[in-house]
């Protein structure tokens, strides 16, 4: 096979079964995408001019006889950190979903270590502090996240994990990155994300924001209860509202016929539930990239807070540690512009032995800091389940 040929199958494989560290997964509610190998590395020099860079792979990649090529990768919360973009070598598409109706399986694992970062002490006084600044009027919005550090007693088959994501939210868009490796170590970016920010087919585009949550609980009646409170939930519903009002006044200088629902819908995955609206448009340019759309749009509110500079700064004056990838984007971008890209949200890094998960929740006036830790730790549960901890 060609280093630059784009895969052609005459039926259709099971892409999840078929992926392997190193590659690059994605899979969303109309394709799946697996990835291999590298044509050309995106140049690295954080998320600024990003845009401009890949147009520019995804260019000489054509110039030099790839005859589809695709950007596909990851950009982090932060502008000033690396993002990490290829035009892979080889690219195999499926229909949707392909084998994820399986059983997810039991993670191998032996003894566990977990240390929170910050602890739940500190958290709680960090969304003390942020409920403080939202008094001074300065800010609308901050989303506060931390970290979840596991060491296992085992390597871990980041193979079975990602099945066992996919199998266990299917309507989630299942991703796994390859990483730098550090000190030799390989590492992986894996996540079951069920939040949409900017897809692009022709002129067409959807973006399904997402804020406001609450945990699902096993027991139905209760699952449902909790599903009604959280559809009438003032708290939750002005800040989903915030969100919602942010993407649509970014949108409207480059949409056409857009149509915004009313009020929020409810969206579940395997852990939670959400509050979801699904805004739908023409783009008045056909030449503006789905990659191009979804940098302008992040970070959302969903993910950082309004307005987002006063935000970016109060959170990284109360997190105590670098998101890096965490809720930036990740997805895949075609030299005709069209791609999908999510939230990297419901994630975690993984390197042989160690995860890092990763969560957050939105602080709002009325924001009550014991919830708010509650709402991180349900939202760990996609991760943790899928390691066979909970």
């Amino acid at each position: 096979m060609s280093s630059h040929n784009t895969l052609t199958l005459t039926r259709t494989p099971d892409l999840l079964r078929e992926y392997e560290p190193g590659t690059f997964f994605f899979t969303s509610p109309t394709r799946t995408l697996l990835a291999r190998g590298v044509h050309l590395e995106v140049p690295d020099s954080g998320a600024k001019s990003l845009h401009g860079r890949v147009s520019s792979a995804l260019r000489d990649a054509e110039e030099s006889g790839h005859p589809h090529p695709v950007a596909v990768g990851a950009i982090p919360f932060r502008e000033d950190r690396p993002a990490r973009l290829l035009v892979p070598a080889a690219v195999c598409w499926t229909s949707p979903r392909t084998g994820a109706s399986s059983v997810p399986e039991q993670v191998t694992r032996a003894s566990t270590k977990l240390g929170a970062v910050p602890d739940s002490g500190d958290y709680v006084r960090g969304v003390e502090m942020a409920l403080a600044k939202l008094t001074t009027g300065e800010l609308k919005k901050i989303v506060l996240a931390r970290a979840l550090d596991i060491t296992m007693g085992a390597p871990i088959d980041v193979r079975q994990v990602l099945r066992n994501l996919v199998r266990r939210d299917p309507q989630a868009y299942g991703y796994a990155v390859n990483l730098p490796s550090v000190t030799g170590t390989a590492r992986t970016l894996l996540g079951a994300s069920p939040e949409l920010l900017f897809s692009r087919s022709g002129r067409r585009i959807t973006t399904n924001p997402l804020a406001g949550s609450a945990p699902r609980h096993p027991d139905p009646v209760v699952d449902q209860t909790l599903a009604r409170d959280l559809l009438s939930s003032d708290k939750d519903l002005r800040e989903h509202a915030l969100v919602v009002e942010n993407i649509v006044e970014a949108l409207r200088p480059y949409c056409r016929d857009l149509s915004v629902p009313a009020g929020p819908s409810l969206l579940s995955t395997a852990s939670m539930w959400h509050l979801s609206t699904r805004i739908t448009g023409v783009l008045d340019d056909p030449e503006i990239t789905s990659l191009e759309m979804a940098t302008m749009l992040h970070p959302t509110p969903a993910v950082c807070g309004t307005p987002a500079g006063a935000a970016r700064e109060a959170i990284a004056e109360i997190e105590p540690f670098d998101r890096g990838l965490y809720a930036g984007l990740v997805g895949w971008c075609d030299a005709a512009g069209d791609g999908e890209w999510v939230v990297t949200i419901r994630c975690a890094e993984v390197a042989d032995q160690t995860l890092r998960l990763f969560a957050g929740a939105g602080i709002v006036a009325g924001s009550v800091p014991e919830a708010e830790l509650a709402e991180t730790t349900a939202k760990f549960q996609t991760m943790l389940r899928a390691v066979g901890l909970d």
